[in-house]
């Protein structure tokens, strides 16, 4: 691959320190890339904007405790990463340090430069891929094209397999009900284990996810019989869904077939319902599990309004390889996942590295109340809808804090799981008690801030 030589275009307008410190999947990686941010450690590093290609690459050389210097690139039209450090955080501390180095501006240590022949490689390997991923994309499903009639029959199977499992848990649950709920918390619950493995079996893993909660809910504390009688509510209502699809308008069929944990095809979805748009980053959320760490990235498009959920997965103890800086607007084909209330999205092609985008537009807490009541109404087993909350002030009180109206108007408090986050000390120091733009989830425990806005600046919760 041949890499044009450097070239100030394109890189004059670097990111900030938040927006780099934005991709780091932890506090711990965020602390140690800071302490790389410093030119001793590093050497033959430079930056271009190869001709023909949108975003900016920036290299370098970083001294560690072995006698070879680890070599560290970023793509930032990705962005992607490539370090030979043995770390299996993405990005390591390292390319965070790197472009902490070079965000400081074109007269600090991270300039203009040809790229040496080791990142001209990963380039043109990049490039490879990336050609390779459209040509699969162009031939669609070859399993489904070459056979529609063995794709019919299997998808006829599961349904059957799936509408016999909603059948058995309403059965289950109406025991449940008979033999009353009081006594709940001495049952054994590895029976609800043993219904969500036959969920499984029937091809829905919602189902199964969902009848494997309700085992906790009797040891969640005061009021659990009351909450354990709403998931009950909640997850009849889901199987009855799922055996009674075929009557059900589209909207709602999607949504039941989604919550019932039924997959969707991202490359068909977006060769034929993709929307191109500026979508600005308004805020990411990691979240890990024995199996899985689980990337939730929210966006909202400039010229449609639309708001957006994309989830990136990764192997435990590995972040997921998405990564798109808060604050900044990308240049993307997005499609919704079918629903009646569509918010899960799959991120096709972007079309331009990630500049960075303008604070968003937000209502008062009442219109974000209004709003996840209407999705809500859409979606009964939703437990948040994204909200943008303009001018609120955070306020701590005995039991915790809320978001108030600035004008003296309503007030919302903010869910006891996001209480015990730093995030909301950072929140009250960005704030000082003068009015702030906040993204975040709003829903029936309260409001969980994501996103905060100094100024013009992004800074994640």
């Amino acid at each position: 691959m041949s890499v044009a030589g450097p070239s100030v275009t394109g890189m004059e307008e670097r990111w900030t320190s938040e927006q780099v410190l934005g991709l780091a999947p932890d506090a711990a990686s965020r602390k140690a890339g800071t302490r790389l941010s410093a030119p001793g450690p590093w050497s033959d590093t430079g930056c271009t904007a190869p001709a023909g290609r949108e975003g900016t690459v920036v290299w370098g050389l970083c001294r560690g405790s072995g006698s070879t210097p680890y070599r560290t690139v970023a793509d930032l039209g990705g962005p992607a990463y490539k370090c030979s450090c043995p770390s299996r955080k993405f990005p390591c501390k390292h390319v965070l340090g790197l472009l902490l180095l070079w965000s400081a501006g074109p007269g600090g240590a991270v300039g203009p430069a040809e790229p040496p022949e080791w990142v001209a490689q990963w380039l043109s390997a990049r490039a490879g891929a990336a050609t390779r991923k459209a040509q699969r994309a162009a031939g669609g499903d070859g399993d489904g094209l070459a056979d529609p009639e063995a794709a019919r029959r299997r998808a006829e199977l599961r349904d059957a397999r799936t509408a016999d499992g909603a059948a058995e848990l309403e059965q289950r649950l109406a025991d449940g009900v008979r033999a009353g709920l009081a006594g709940a918390d001495r049952s054994d619950s590895r029976a609800w284990e043993e219904v969500a493995a036959r969920m499984v079996d029937a091809q829905a893993p919602g189902l199964a996810a969902r009848a494997g909660e309700l085992a906790v809910v009797p040891s969640s504390g005061p009021g659990w019989p009351g909450r354990l009688l709403e998931e009950y509510a909640l997850l009849h209502l889901l199987a009855r869904g799922v055996r009674a699809l075929d009557g059900l308008p589209e909207g709602p069929a999607a949504t039941v077939r989604s919550r019932a944990g039924r997959s969707v095809d991202s490359a068909a979805l977006l060769s034929t319902r993709a929307v191109r748009d500026d979508w600005l980053v308004l805020g990411s959320r990691d979240s890990a599990s024995e199996r899985l760490t689980t990337r939730r990235i929210w966006l909202r498009g400039a010229r449609t309004g639309a708001a957006a959920l994309v989830l990136s997965f990764g192997a435990a103890g590995r972040a997921p390889d998405l990564v798109l800086p808060v604050g900044m607007s990308v240049d993307a084909d997005l499609a919704h996942h079918p629903a009646a209330r569509p918010l899960r999205a799959s991120l096709g092609e972007r079309h331009a590295a990630p500049a960075p985008g303008p604070v968003p537009p937000g209502t008062a807490v009442a219109d974000a109340l209004s709003a996840y009541g209407d999705a809500l109404r859409d979606d009964p087993w939703l437990d948040s809808w994204p909200a943008v909350l303009a001018s609120v002030v955070p306020v701590p009180l005995d039991d915790g804090w809320q978001l108030a109206d600035a004008d003296g108007g309503d007030a919302l408090p903010v869910d006891p799981g996001a209480r015990g986050r730093a995030g909301l000390w950072r929140l009250a120091a960005v704030s000082g008690g003068r009015p702030v733009t906040v993204f975040g989830e709003c829903g029936h425990r309260g409001f969980s801030p994501v996103t905060v806005w100094s100024g013009t600046e992004a800074v994640p919760l």
